[in-house]
């Protein structure tokens, strides 16, 4: 593959020297004060689910933390990654690597100190970054990453892992539930998406909508791959460029927003749509609202950022 190499553009500081490893400053992960247990899109790696980890990457990107658990700073920037591998929904998977528990694993990825952030794309370990970064700085990079993957073709959905097995149970543990089959439509769209066949997943969900259109999953699976589409081909830093070029280009400002929604900036596009709204003309308000449903789709009608935005879409429009 082709180095991809997201340059981050913030300085690594605040790591912990692998040599001189500190005392436990913070509970383990999943007690009180720690950070949260592995689970969703977090897993906990070890020398036996490594390999098969590294294989996955060919399919979906990995972004792995090297860590102390039981390090305060390490611990706060372990919660951060778990909460946007939670809200990025499977666009990447977390692999957090107990540096002290499996060394081997740390040695592979040349770490001299940790926290230390890495990207696996298609089996190439790439470096993020070392020490403390501000949530900002974490998106930035991870946008990057992210954008990488799917020039290389690594667009593929990491899958839920079982709440605190990680995929590698061990003795005694108790076996992650099953997850419940889709309906056959669904699970036809989300094949389709697995392959890159974003045109048949569309397909998939607008059947499944004409036979129930209140299905919401559907809808929200709709609307996501329809992004997915529309940012397929897209050259992030053109289309930031072109927005700040030209502030009134509806369309241009309709895929910097897409590009928002992408990077999971949820409340960024919502409101770079909202700001155009009141000077927009009656074709423009369609589009603008058409788009920001779709978003609203994605998101979920409970989440309070949909729940404002859609107050001010209604009294933007009446």
């Amino acid at each position: 593959m082709s180095n991809p190499n997201p340059q981050p553009s913030f300085a690594a500081r605040g790591a912990v020297d692998l040599s001189a490893l500190q005392r436990p400053q913070s509970p383990p992960p999943g007690e009180p004060g720690g950070a949260p247990a592995a689970g969703g899109y977090v897993l906990d790696l070890t020398d036996e689910n490594f390999p098969q980890v590294v294989q996955d990457s060919a399919t979906y990107p990995v972004v792995v933390l090297l860590w102390i658990p039981t390090d305060q700073a390490n611990s706060e920037l372990g919660t951060l990654l778990g909460r946007l591998a939670d809200e990025y929904a499977g666009r990447f998977l977390l692999g957090r690597v107990d540096a002290q528990a499996h060394p081997q694993i740390a040695a592979a990825f040349r770490v001299e100190g940790v926290p230390t952030v890495v990207a696996v794309l298609q089996g190439q370990p790439l470096p993020l970054f070392a020490g403390a970064a501000s949530e900002e700085q974490v998106r930035a990079v991870l946008d990057q990453v992210l954008a990488a993957a799917e020039q290389n073709g690594v667009t593929g959905r990491a899958p839920v892992q079982g709440a605190g097995s990680a995929g590698a149970t061990e003795a005694g543990a108790p076996e992650a539930e099953p997850e419940p089959e889709l309906p056959p439509l669904h699970q036809e769209a989300y094949d389709a998406i697995e392959t890159g066949d974003y045109e048949a997943a569309v397909a998939a969900y607008e059947k499944a909508l004409r036979q129930d259109p209140k299905d919401a999953m559907a809808s929200a699976g709709l609307a996501q791959v329809r992004l997915l589409l529309r940012t397929r081909d897209v050259d992030l830093q053109a289309v930031r460029t072109a927005a700040a070029d030209a502030p009134s280009d509806l369309d241009a400002q309709l895929a910097v927003a897409d590009t928002d929604m992408l990077g999971g900036k949820v409340q960024d596009a919502f409101d770079r749509l909202l700001e155009l709204l009141p000077a927009a003309d009656a074709d423009a308000k369609e589009r603008l609202r058409v788009r920001l449903v779709e978003y609203f789709e994605m998101v979920g009608a409970t989440d309070p950022r949909v729940v404002k935005a859609r107050q001010k879409l209604a009294l933007y429009l009446y």
